[in-house]
């Protein structure tokens, strides 16, 4: 088995090996992963922090040792908690990052950093605060940054921020965390899910105070939420239908 880390900005992970191919999901600076296989321009990678697989180009990541993955998965995270921020290398160059990235590889791709970072899980009131730093960012299927990220991009993004692992998709986030039955019972951080006609759940937001809810939907906005789900006052409608509401933390 063969690992890697990204050592750039910000690197799509694609559903095929070609450009062209559906974006399934981004890479953010300092995630790391394992590699199931590996082809001339392509490999096929796990990411360590949600599992999720999908194809890196081979000039955006640095392989490392095993060894230095398990330091990776065994260390407590360290994340960049401003919109962008810079590292430096040895040879004084600067590389953007984004929010949520991880600082943990910094001495192995011997970059410095002098940011603002987390250690520590959070509590809720934290959650919302990092939402709000998501306000106005454009949707973007498979996005997960300020620059562009989807709904469940987004949530997992806040939640990892804050010390806790959500899945990467709205329908694999619906399996985790305790059932509320009513809006009432919530509290601002709770996840609240959407469904289609079919019954699939499609949607993910995060709870605020006073039956608001701050979601990706065309960007990071903020709604009405009820018993029948999103309310968009702009529009004089529900746009999404309500399936479940979950209790993370």
């Amino acid at each position: 088995m063969q690992y890697g880390i990204c050592n750039l900005s910000l690197v799509p992970l694609r559903r095929e090996a070609s450009d062209k191919s559906e974006l399934v999901t981004e890479l953010l600076y300092g995630d790391h992963f394992k590699i199931i296989e590996k082809r001339k321009d392509w490999a096929k990678i796990r990411l360590a922090f949600d599992k999720y697989e999908g194809y890196i180009d081979n000039k955006q990541f640095v392989e490392i040792s095993k060894e230095h993955f398990k330091q990776f998965e065994n260390a407590d995270p360290v994340f960049s908690t401003d919109l962008v921020e810079f590292v430096q290398d040895e040879n004084h160059q600067l590389l953007p990052i984004l929010l949520g990235s991880s600082l943990n590889g910094l001495k192995l791709l011997k970059h410095s950093f002098e940011g603002n970072f987390t250690t520590k899980s959070r509590t809720k009131p934290d959650l919302i605060k990092t939402a709000s730093l998501y306000l106005n960012a454009p949707y973007l299927w498979g996005g997960k940054s300020p620059f562009g990220i989807d709904c469940s991009g987004f949530t997992q993004m806040v939640y990892k921020i804050n010390g806790y692992k959500l899945l990467r998709d709205a329908s694999q986030q619906a399996s985790q965390g305790e059932v509320l039955s009513f809006i009432e019972e919530s509290e601002p951080g709770d996840l609240a899910f959407f469904d289609n006609t079919e019954g699939d759940i499609i949607h993910v937001g995060i709870i605020l105070e006073n039956n608001y809810i701050i979601h990706a939907h065309g960007c990071v906005r903020i709604d009405r939420l009820d018993q029948s789900g999103i309310y968009n006052a702009k529009e004089k409608r529900h746009t999404h239908k309500l399936r479940v509401i979950k209790k993370i933390i």
